[in-house]
């Protein structure tokens, strides 16, 4: 299991368009990922749950990745977050 926290970088924060990008690249994958944002959490694999967390441009997350390829999951997510989810002009 690894876990990271990440801020939200994007200026709209975890909108539809990121959430959609995140859980599309992800969803390939076996590991699970789970989501965590104050006290709540979402599955990192529901395009729902996560727009549920409600998440702001500026706001961390921390999210927990667990299973048999939860080292490169983790490295996408770092990719993701780091490149506003490939939403956004950079």
């Amino acid at each position: 299991m690894i876990e990271k926290e990440f801020v939200i970088k994007n200026s709209l924060g975890l909108h539809t368009k990121p959430v959609n990008e995140f859980v599309k690249r992800i969803s390939k994958y076996k590991s699970s990922v789970k989501i965590f944002k104050d006290d709540e959490v979402a599955d990192g694999k529901s395009i729902l749950e996560i727009l549920i967390l409600a998440v702001s441009c500026g706001e961390k997350i921390k999210v927990v990745v667990d299973g048999e390829d939860e080292e490169e999951v983790m490295r996408v997510i770092e990719d993701l977050v780091e490149n506003k989810f490939y939403t956004e002009q950079v």
